[in-house]
């Protein structure tokens, strides 16, 4: 899938007109972005960082005796694991879409501070490092798109001080 998505983003990005007089225009991030993604799904493909990763036991008793895998599976089941953190896979697709519909009415700084907001607490973050993170890292990214690439985002109902 990140093969798939990091291919359609670079020639996506690479449909888009570049600035007249600007070697940088809004075809580049896009295009880099789109082969990140190629690489990092040809990274999972490979298998490159599975050996960092130590397979989770579960411990069923007070003696610390682990569970067998596969009787645990299937007492759980599929539909539980997935209520217990399997739908946090459908959270960046849900933001994005939530980006697309709602960024030119509220803006990119509210839009793009609720969306890290909300993935950075669902992937287990405290709510105060959340925060930060949903003031700080929007406004680098209007920064960066609107001073060093000139792409113009939404402003919506907050504008940015260097906007």
């Amino acid at each position: 899938m990140l093969v798939a998505l990091g291919g359609a983003a670079y020639w996506g990005g690479s449909l888009l007109p570049p600035v007249p007089g600007q070697q940088v225009g809004p075809n580049v991030f896009p295009m880099v972005i789109g082969a990140a993604l190629v690489a990092c799904g040809v990274l999972i493909m490979v298998g490159v960082g599975r050996s960092f990763e130590e397979d989770e036991k579960i411990v069923t008793s007070a003696s610390g005796a682990v569970a067998d895998e596969e009787a645990v599976e299937a007492a759980q089941g599929r539909m539980a694991t997935f209520l217990r953190g399997g739908w946090k896979i459908l959270l960046p697709p849900a933001a994005l879409f939530f980006y697309y519909f709602a960024s030119e009415r509220l803006g990119f700084w509210i839009t793009a501070s609720l969306m890290v907001f909300a993935l950075a607490w669902s992937q287990g973050a405290k709510v105060k490092w959340a925060l930060g993170l949903a003031v700080v890292a929007p406004a680098l990214v209007h920064l960066t798109f609107y001073k060093l690439l000139r792409v113009p985002l939404p402003p919506g109902l907050l504008a940015f001080p260097w906007a």
